[in-house]
Order: structure tokens, then C-alpha cells, then sequence
């Protein structure tokens, strides 16, 4: 028997060197090993690209679309099936993440969505379906330099949200004198507390971690001095400049106002090169027909508009889309719910997400990434929920997301306590949430992208009309639930029409057949071989006719900026 097993090991070694066996839906053996436990810097995440597109020449190809204020390359990936088309005439999905600093999961689910559309294209029938159709462009991160500044440098989970150009957020005639003051060198900025006579706070008994109010008629043991840090220019705040406030989702030349009007803008839109570089580059890309971008937190589906003056911009055809992709997101992304900017939230000005929808005509939705549903599979008050965020540091993170209280000697407030929740917890995904999310989210993300337009041509039918004459019918069906055209590209012509040619045959009147029954035609004089559609709606068909006086072998091609080609042939 040992002879027989000996044997066998040498005849297959491959098996009998199999140490792991396939999960369902996983990569099983992946040319570029990565994990989703943990995040990467600007520079990580550009290597994990670069491996990408190695590892799949004929399905990935990496370039840098533009700069960032410090010089970094905005790195960005095409994933497609390169050998069927060309890549700029297939429908395309734009995907980024990472636009807010501090918001930095965004380049890792941006990232997990292109190492799971490469690796798993060789061993799914729907993955390489949809790179024969479809195009990826995947910007892991749209704001590097602030995004090695969270991880780099002393920072709170809430900053900074900006880049990095520098500001006088206090007024004070300096800008970014005070900086972000890590007082015991943990890269963390948490709390500050002292001992007083008249504070107003305890430690928990039961969980010294915790400081509890007392009542309004008994005196404490501590006073909350606030985050870490200290007052460098001596105006009695603390931490108040650093890289400075602006918001570059507040950048977008859509409905864009100033400053005084909404905090957080600019001079004037695209302000910001990081920006700029990506609407430059989707101008360059007519073919992009959805769009994902990736922030946090809360566990939001989010579409426009961003402001209730921009309420008419979305008609009731393309809400009816949004909202068949966004329910269908409500279920995959357990925890998370399909909400409306302006309604549900509040109203912005100039954001990425009105941009792409206003002045492209993309269906675009914005996913605000970690809930705190994920933690127990109970809704409970988010964020703000410190008894919950106790509980997820002791039974979950075994004590890694709070910074124990400990005394430091402090140049202005004399002996302070220093401690509370790391940076990297509350909005951030913990590593064991992290590669779970990112997969839903890719997945939704993929049903976005599966379900821009996809156009063929069928039902050809011939109809001798005597004299040498005949008609060629046609019928231009789209399989998905995009159109062509959404209503705010038809409205603002922001796309040249879909064409439909008819070759091989000379061609004497073209029309768009607008009512068959009642054979109700509108003709096209000029050019009738090439037939002008205004859109081709989801899931829906327009027919096209000709009127010919020879041709026996012909073919029809349809070409659409947003639906990509298709062809038939005689």
C-alpha cells in the first residue's frame, strides 16, 4: 500500500502538492497573490496595479492619466478582454475611490475590483462575458498624496479630508503653523483629558477606557481638554491648520459655488489638478456609461442630485434605472441603504457624483463604505455609538482600536492623560470586514457595468417592392437596462447619435421607423445609408429601414458612443 501511494506521488506531484481547495467564487489560484485584510499606501497600491497588469497583458494595461499637487502619477487601470475589441468601443465603467483622504478603503475596494475581474476572467463564463463587452477604467485613488499623509503622518479618523494643498483654516494670517501634534508618537491623534477639581468626568469602573458624565450636581475626577496636540500659534486652539480645510468633492464644474456659500470650495471648479486629470480623462472617453465612486462611512447608496435646485435634472426614466440598480445593491450590500443626496442627506454643490451624471450623462452612484451593521448584524446609531465601539474593540479587536489612557508630561497643560480610538477605526473597515465588503461592493459594481448598454441587431427582414426595389428592416435592440442616451445627454446633446450603416447595397431613402403598425416613417435625406438614432432605450428595440435598388450581400453595423457595436451580415 505505501509502494502504491509512493507511486502515485510520483506520478502526480502537482496533486499530491494541493494544500488548498477552491472556494466558491474566489480566485483560486491567483497569478498576482494579494490580500484584503489590510491597507495600502499610495506606493502599495501602485505596485499592486503594476503586478496586475503584468501578470494579465491581454486584460490590463496600467498608465498615469495626470499629476497630483505634490507630483505623484493618478495611476489607472483598462481591464478588458483586449483581444475582442477595441477597448474605447466597448461600454465602459469608471471606478475610483479615495477622493477624500481620510475616506481610505475607497482604493481598496477600487483595487480588489480589478484583481478580481483579472484573475477570475480565465475560469468565469459570465467574468469573460462581460470583458468581451465591456470596458473597466480603475482609479484606486484620485487624492495620493493626502492618502499617504493619513497613513504616514499623525492623523485622526477624520483628517485630513482635503489634499494637501496648504491653508490658514483659522484666520490667523498663517497657514498650516499648527500641524497635527501625535504628542506620544503612535501616529495616532486621540484625546486629551487632566485631573481637576472641577471636572465633570470619570473612568468607568467596570471599563476604565470609558469616561462617564457625572451629574450635574456632583464634581468629577477628569476634564476634557480635547485631541491631542498642541496650540503652536498660540490663538487657544489646537490642531487647527494643518494641510488645511477645502473639499475636493465640492471641486466639480456642476452646480459649483464658492466658498462663502458652501464651505469647502475653491478659486473656481477643477481647481484641483487631481481632479481635472480625471475629468480630462473621461471628456477622452465618451464610451464611459457608469461610473462608481468609493468614500465612507455609513453604509450609503448614494445618487444625485447633490442639491434639490438640480431635482429636475433627473427625469422619471433614468430615476426608474438608478433605482432598479440601487435596490439591487440594498441586497447585496447587507447593511447599506439607497439613498438620495439631497433628500436624505444634505445638499452639495459641485460634487463628483452630479459632474459625471450633468455634464456626461453617466449613471453614477457614490457607495459611503463601512456600516456599523457589519459588526453584529444589528442596526444600531452608526458612529456615534461609543457603547457599540467599546464593544467592538474588547470582543472583536481584542483591545487593537483604543489607545489605552496614559500620562504624558504636556509643554502647555502641564500632566495630561492621552488615549482613545485609533484612526483607522470607526470609519475604516477593521481587516477582518475589509475583503467581505470589498467583494460585495465589487459586485454590485459589476451588476452597474453589466447593465450598461448592450446593443444587437436583429429581425433583418426583406420586402420586395417591385421595379427593382426593396425594403431592408432592421431592429436595434439593447439587452440591458441602460440606454443609450440618458435623458440628460439627450436634453444638453452632450453625445452624437448612435449610427446604424447598411453596406453593400445602394441605398435610395433611410428611415427610422417610428410606428410599424401604421408604418409612420421619419426619413433621413442626407447620408441614408447611415441612419441617425437619437437613443436606443434599456431594454428596448428601434427599428431602422431602407429602401435599396440592389445589394444581395450586405451587412448592418450599429456604432454608439455608450452602447458600443454590433453587426450583422448576409
Amino acid at each position: 500500500m505505501l509502494a502504491f501511494a509512493t507511486l502515485w506521488i510520483a506520478v502526480n506531484p502537482a496533486k499530491a502538492q494541493e494544500k488548498f481547495f477552491r472556494a466558491v467564487g474566489t480566485p483560486h489560484k491567483p497569478k498576482v497573490e494579494l490580500t484584503f485584510n489590510k491597507y495600502y499606501t499610495y506606493e502599495g497600491l501602485v505596485d499592486a496595479m503594476k503586478k496586475i497588469a503584468a501578470a494579465h497583458p491581454g486584460l490590463a494595461k496600467i498608465e498615469s492619466i495626470g499629476k497630483s499637487y505634490q507630483g505623484r502619477d493618478i495611476m489607472t487601470l483598462t481591464i478588458t478582454d483586449f483581444s475582442v475589441g477595441k477597448s474605447e468601443e466597448k461600454p465602459g465603467m469608471w471606478i475610483d475611490g479615495n477622493i477624500h483622504s481620510n475616506e481610505i478603503q475607497g482604493g481598496e475596494f477600487s483595487l480588489y475590483a480589478a484583481w478580481y475581474l483579472t484573475e477570475m476572467q480565465a475560469d468565469n463564463d459570465f467574468i469573460q462575458e462581460l470583458l468581451r463587452d465591456k470596458t473597466f477604467y480603475i482609479t484606486p485613488t484620485i487624492n495620493p498624496d493626502a492618502r499617504n499623509d493619513f497613513f504616514l503622518e499623525p492623523n485622526t479618523a477624520n483628517s485630513p479630508r482635503s489634499g494637501m494643498m496648504v491653508l490658514d483654516n483659522d484666520g490667523d494670517g498663517q497657514a498650516g503653523e499648527d500641524g497635527m501634534d501625535d504628542l506620544d508618537g503612535d501616529g495616532h491623534i486621540t484625546m486629551m483629558i487632566r485631573k481637576s477639581p472641577t471636572g465633570r468626568f470619570i473612568k468607568d469602573p467596570q471599563d476604565p477606557r470609558k469616561l462617564i458624565m457625572v451629574d450635574a450636581d456632583k464634581v468629577g475626577e477628569y476634564e476634557m481638554i480635547g485631541q491631542e496636540g498642541t496650540d503652536g500659534d498660540g490663538d487657544g486652539r489646537v490642531n487647527d491648520d494643518g494641510v488645511g480645510y477645502y473639499d475636493p468633492n465640492r471641486d466639480w464644474g456642476w452646480n459649483w459655488q464658492p466658498d462663502y456659500i458652501q464651505r469647502g470650495a475653491l478659486r473656481y471648479p477643477f481647481t484641483l489638478p487631481e481632479n481635472r486629470s480625471v475629468m480630462e480623462f473621461v471628456m477622452k472617453h465618451p464610451n464611459i456609461a457608469g461610473a462608481q465612486s468609493f468614500h465612507n462611512s455609513g453604509g450609503m447608496i448614494l445618487r444625485g442630485p447633490g442639491a434639490e435646485e438640480d431635482v429636475n435634472t433627473y427625469n422619471r426614466e433614468d430615476i426608474r434605472i438608478y433605482d432598479v440598480i440601487g435596490k439591487k445593491g440594498e441586497e447585496l450590500l447587507p447593511g447599506y441603504r439607497y439613498i438620495v443626496v439631497y433628500k436624505d442627506l444634505y445638499s452639495v454643490f459641485g460634487g463628483e457624483l452630479d459632474w459625471f451624471y450633468g455634464n456626461r450623462g453617466i449613471f453614477t452612484y457614490s457607495n459611503e463604505l463601512m456600516t456599523s451593521y457589519l459588526y453584529f448584524h444589528k442596526q444600531s446609531a452608526g458612529r456615534g455609538n461609543q457603547d457599540e465601539n467599546f464593544d467592538v474593540d474588547k470582543y472583536l479587536t481584542m483591545g487593537d482600536a483604543f489607545v489605552n489612557w496614559h500620562e504624558y508630561e504636556h509643554p502647555q497643560f502641564g500632566t495630561v492623560e492621552i488615549g482613545g480610538f485609533k484612526k483607522t477605526f470607526g470609519r475604516a473597515h477593521p481587516g477582518f470586514l475589509l475583503e467581505q465588503d470589498a467583494h460585495r461592493n465589487a459586485a454590485f459594481t459589476i451588476y452597474h457595468a453589466y447593465h450598461t448598454p448592450k446593443l444587437s441587431i436583429m429581425d433583418v427582414k426583406e420586402e420586395e417592392l417591385g421595379g427593382g426595389l426593396k425594403a431592408i428592416t432592421a431592429t436595434i435592440f439593447n439587452e440591458r437596462l441602460m440606454p443609450t442616451h440618458a435623458s440628460q445627454d439627450l436634453k444638453y446633446k452632450i453625445e452624437r447619435p448612435d449610427y446604424v450603416t447598411i453596406t453593400g447595397a445602394k441605398v435610395v431613402a433611410g428611415f427610422v421607423v417610428e410606428d410599424e403598425d401604421f408604418n409612420k416613417l421619419a426619413e433621413q435625406k442626407m447620408s441614408p445609408e447611415r441612419i441617425a438614432v437619437e437613443n436606443v432605450p434599456g431594454m428596448s428595440a428601434v427599428k431602422v429601414k431602407w429602401i435599396v435598388s440592389s445589394g444581395s450581400n450586405y451587412s448592418i453595423t450599429v456604432d454608439s458612443a455608450k452602447g458600443g457595436k454590433a453587426s450583422w451580415k448576409k
